[in-house]
């Protein structure tokens, strides 16, 4: 993806594209995360039910509490991750053309890629962290929860007041090193397999000499953005077990540094512990990523913002 110096005008809509894609991300994916969540938390825990897979966990989900189920916390996703996607296609964007210094390349630079993504990554954690502690901890609520029916939430304000609260501002951002980390790393190997597998596609298109179109443009965009998704999540699901371990802990004085949880997990139940809600995870990571980039190479064109 090669961005060119006419779009440094326009630079707010980039962030405007990248909003929508958050929505988009959230409409798709966010009945696949609340059954990766509720596995992390009840697959993890000695106590309580434990699923069989993301299919077992998916029917009780909609047994018991409907389709409604599958979407609670979505209300702090679609805040957080609206701003969150709007944050991270933006800087990547603008941090990429500074690395690039206006000189323009056909070919992905991952000397370029890796820090804009990285940096880009890091920024956002700071606005995931409590919006994701809220989503947790709304999610692991209901019929099978572990979480008592006196000490619920009965909405997604209601959760972040009394989070606030009983552990102050500073418990909003409970896993908030964790999340860094997995927003750094992760997004580091999302937009490099998202721009080689993009760059190569192209490629072999104009080799082929095939017509080139929107519909070809949105195919192009559904796999590079899906496979990026895979390779995200692929790579830092132990962070994401770690930060929901961490940030639905009913105890404050459980331990928040992501190592130290792992390894408790890998005593318990072996590596597979640490890849709890894989299933579900990529399920949701290739049809969820792929409407994000759709919808972002969509809005910039909509928005008059070229990208080569």
């Amino acid at each position: 993806m090669v961005m060119e110096d006419s779009r440094k005008p326009y630079s707010y809509k980039e962030y405007v594209a990248g909003l929508f894609a958050g929505v988009a991300t959230v409409v798709v994916g966010h009945p696949f995360d609340t059954v990766k969540v509720k596995l992390q938390k009840h697959n993890t825990n000695v106590q309580g039910i434990t699923y069989r897979n993301g299919f077992h966990c998916t029917a009780r989900i909609l047994a018991t509490e409907g389709v409604r189920g599958l979407y609670i916390g979505a209300t702090p996703s679609f805040v957080g991750m609206a701003f969150e996607s709007s944050l991270l296609f933006g800087i990547y964007s603008q941090t990429k053309q500074s690395l690039q210094g206006g000189v323009q390349s056909s070919r992905p630079q991952p000397q370029v890629i890796i820090p804009s993504a990285a940096f880009a990554g890091a920024i956002i954690s700071f606005v995931l962290c409590p919006s994701e502690l809220v989503k947790c901890r709304m999610q692991i609520q209901g019929t099978d929860s572990l979480v008592p029916k006196c000490s619920g939430y009965s909405s997604s304000l209601d959760c972040a007041l009394k989070t606030i609260k009983s552990d102050g501002v500073t418990g909003a951002f409970r896993g908030g090193s964790t999340t860094f980390l997995r927003e750094s790393i992760g997004n580091a190997v999302f937009f490099s397999v998202y721009e080689y597998v993009r760059y190569y596609m192209h490629l072999q298109l104009k080799s082929g000499s095939s017509d080139h179109n929107n519909l070809v443009d949105m195919g192009i965009g559904i796999l590079s953005g899906g496979l990026g998704g895979v390779a995200f999540w692929s790579t830092v699901l132990p962070l994401d077990v770690a930060k929901t371990i961490i940030q639905t802990a009913p105890d404050k004085s459980s331990p928040t540094n992501p190592f130290q949880v792992l390894n408790s997990i890998y005593r318990m139940s072996g590596l597979r512990g640490c890849y709890t809600g894989l299933g579900p995870t990529i399920l949701r990571a290739f049809p969820a990523n792929a409407a994000a980039i759709v919808t972002w190479e969509v809005a910039m064109k909509l928005l008059g913002i070229k990208n080569n």
